[in-house]
């Protein structure tokens, strides 16, 4: 009984064992399906990807000696098996936006919550990833909203801040033609137009942008070595695997 194989290499199945009875003994054991259902099995499954992909990215994090927080155990033994534990975390797990856990997939996205190598390999591999003046002048292309006008007034007693459409029709009207520095009286108000301010709506969009550049990268970069280093063994399948038998659809 494996989990799989890493390089040519069996992980014991302990690991997912003990991670499948954290979960059923957890507080939210009552959420989780039947045992020996379908999708129970699923969830086998599913607990069992989160655990390659940890161990996967132990190894790389070995190979390229990446700080990691947790010890790396997903070594070779005296015997020639590859071992990997059940945890290897920080003290303290990450937390993904939705957003960031819906690009990266569930899979990925707990693994990444969960363990320090992954989070270690994800910055390794991701690190000179930018988005390029292109894509941020298309972002900015198709979201971009004009600057928000601002004036800054002066009153008799302070000065404040206003949106020119906020404010008396006829005041703003007469702020507007008033030479600049000049005291304005409209009725009861008096006012001084003291600038005009070009308030940007959009934020820089370029660290919204350079973070899902990387998490695509990531996801592809993990797709390429799934599929050269680990070997998937019957039962164990990916829960999205078309081939295996509980992957069924229903309504």
């Amino acid at each position: 009984m494996i989990l799989g194989l890493l390089d040519g290499r069996p992980l014991p199945r302990t690991a997912l064992d003990e991670r499948l009875a954290a979960l059923r003994n957890g507080p939210r054991s009552t959420a989780l399906p039947r045992p020996g259902s379908s999708e129970d099995r699923q969830l086998i499954r599913w607990v069992a990807q989160v655990l390659l992909t940890e161990a996967l990215c132990e190894a790389v994090a070995a190979e390229r000696e990446l700080p990691v927080t947790a010890s790396v155990t997903a070594s070779v033994t005296a015997s020639g098996t590859a071992s990997v534990a059940a945890s290897a975390t920080a003290p303290g797990p990450a937390r993904l936006d939705q957003q960031a856990a819906v690009e990266l997939g569930s899979i990925t996205a707990a693994a990444y919550e969960g363990s320090a190598a992954v989070r270690a390999v994800y910055d390794s591999v991701t690190a000179e990833v930018e988005p390029s003046p292109a894509d941020v002048a298309h972002y900015r292309a198709l979201t971009g909203r004009p600057p928000v006008t601002r004036w800054h007034l002066v009153l008799p007693d302070g000065t404040f801040e206003a949106d020119p459409d906020t404010l008396p029709t006829a005041l703003a009207e007469a702020l507007r033609t008033a030479p600049p520095g000049e005291w304005v009286t409209v009725g009861p108000w008096t006012a001084l137009l003291l600038a005009t301010l070009a308030i940007p709506q959009d934020p820089d969009p370029a660290p919204a942008l350079r973070d899902a550049a990387r998490r695509v990268a990531f996801v592809r970069w993990l797709d390429r070595e799934r599929a050269q280093r680990l070997t998937l063994v019957e039962g164990l399948e990916h829960p999205g695997d078309p081939a295996q038998p509980d992957n069924h659809h229903r309504h």
